[in-house]
C-alpha cells in the first residue's frame, strides 16, 4: 500500500511541480554555470548505491564528495545566493519525486545516506537499511535546522558523527519497528507545516 501511495502521489505532484522545477533548473544552471540538477551517490534501501537527485546551489569545486564534504555546514561557501533562497523553500529537493516515482525512495523513511554511514550500520540497526529512504522522515523533522546546530558548533564532523548521526538511527530505527501509512501521513503534515 506504502509503495502504491509514494507512486501515484509522486507522479501528480510531479506534474504540478514541473513549472517550478523548470524554472529552478533554469535559474541554478545560470547560477551556478553548469548544469542545474545534480546526481549523488546515496546509500538506498538493502544497502543498494542509488543517485539522488537535486537541483543543484552550490558552485563546482575540484573537491570530491565524501562522508566529511557531505556536511553541508563545511559547504557552505559554495552555495549561490540563488541556492539559498532555493534549499530555504526546499525547492532543491523537488527532483526527489522522481527517486520516489522510480522507486528508490519513498515519502518518508530515513533520510538517505552518503557512503560511510548508513551502509556501515550494525546489529539491530541493520533493520533500517530495510526501509526506503525518504525525502522527511521523524529524524529529519528533528533536525530540520541541522545546519544551524553544525555552524554552531567547532568540530561539526566530529559532533555529526558523535551526536547527531547516532540520535538520528535510534529514531530511524524506532521509525522502522512503528511504522505505518497513518504514521507517514502525520509526518507528511508535519513536514508541509513547518
Amino acid at each position: 500500500m506504502k509503495r502504491t501511495f509514494d507512486l501515484i502521489l509522486s507522479f501528480f505532484l510531479l506534474l504540478i511541480a514541473f513549472p517550478i522545477l523548470l524554472v529552478a533548473f533554469i535559474v541554478a544552471s545560470l547560477s551556478t554555470k553548469s548544469f542545474g540538477i545534480y546526481s549523488q551517490r546515496r546509500i538506498g534501501r538493502k544497502g543498494r548505491i542509488f543517485k539522488v537527485y537535486k537541483v543543484k546551489t552550490m558552485i563546482d569545486t575540484k573537491i570530491g564528495v565524501d562522508s566529511t564534504m557531505a556536511i553541508t555546514s563545511l559547504q557552505k561557501k559554495r552555495i549561490t545566493p540563488i541556492g539559498a533562497f532555493l534549499r530555504k523553500y526546499k525547492i532543491d529537493e523537488l527532483p526527489q519525486l522522481y527517486n520516489v516515482l522510480i522507486g528508490d525512495m519513498s515519502f518518508v523513511g530515513p533520510r538517505p545516506d552518503v557512503p560511510g554511514y548508513a551502509d556501515k550500520l550494525e546489529g539491530k540497526y541493520r533493520q533500517i537499511l530495510e526501509l526506503r529512504p525518504g525525502i522527511t522522515g521523524p529524524a529529519s523533522i528533528k533536525y530540520a535546522n541541522e545546519e544551524e546546530i553544525l555552524d554552531s558548533v567547532d568540530n561539526p564532523k566530529k559532533y555529526n558523527d558523535e551526536v547527531i548521526w547516532p540520535d538520528k538511527v535510534e529514531i530511524n530505527y524506532q521509525y522502522f519497528l512503528d511504522n505505518s501509512i497513518i504514521h507517514d501521513l502525520k509526518l507528511i503534515i508535519k513536514t508541509v507545516k513547518r
